[in-house]
């Protein structure tokens, strides 16, 4: 099991880095998206709008995670219409979980590691493909990610890995 000690940095909501250290990745989770809509299918496949939430909560706690998860969506979607309004409260739901799931992890296992990250996305993605199916009523809609998203699911996990393991 690989995994690495690095300090993990807790911040708190009135801590003013709290809000600068989310600034940063909410802007990763801005950019990162457009640069993937260049690819065609490319946001779908490579889900790009959680990467950034997962190494915010995973190194910096669940509170600039959640700060993280709930502003990018939104403003992208205020920005570029992307993600669509109409399933923009499917993807809330899964960033939200996603940043609880990192955050609580880190927490607990005060390590990364890959088999802790695939848990994370594992659980973030089939708890949020619930809540999808519940909110859209189209099983077929709330598997997407399971049927294309692989290729993004791998990205958080593996990318995430080594930038939560290098960031200082």
């Amino acid at each position: 099991m690989a995994t690495n000690s690095a300090t993990l940095h807790y911040l708190e909501y009135k801590d003013a880095r709290t809000y600068w250290v989310a600034a940063l990745f909410i802007a990763g989770n801005i950019a990162l998206p457009q640069l993937c809509h260049l690819i065609p299918s490319g946001g779908p496949m490579l889900l790009p709008i959680y990467f950034f939430t997962l190494v915010a909560a995973y190194k910096y706690g669940w509170k600039v995670g959640l700060l993280t998860a709930a502003l990018s969506p939104l403003v992208n979607t205020a920005l570029f219409a992307m993600p669509a309004p109409a399933v923009l409260p499917a993807i809330l739901v899964k960033s939200l979980l996603l940043a609880a799931a990192a955050g609580f992890t880190a927490r607990r296992f005060r390590t990364v590691s890959l088999q802790l990250l695939l848990g994370v996305v594992l659980f973030y993605q089939v708890a949020g493909s619930i809540g999808e199916w519940v909110l859209s009523g189209s099983l077929s809609a709330a598997l997407q990610d399971f049927r294309i998203g692989i290729p993004g699911m791998l990205l958080q996990i593996l990318g995430g890995y080594l930038l939560i393991k290098h960031l200082k």
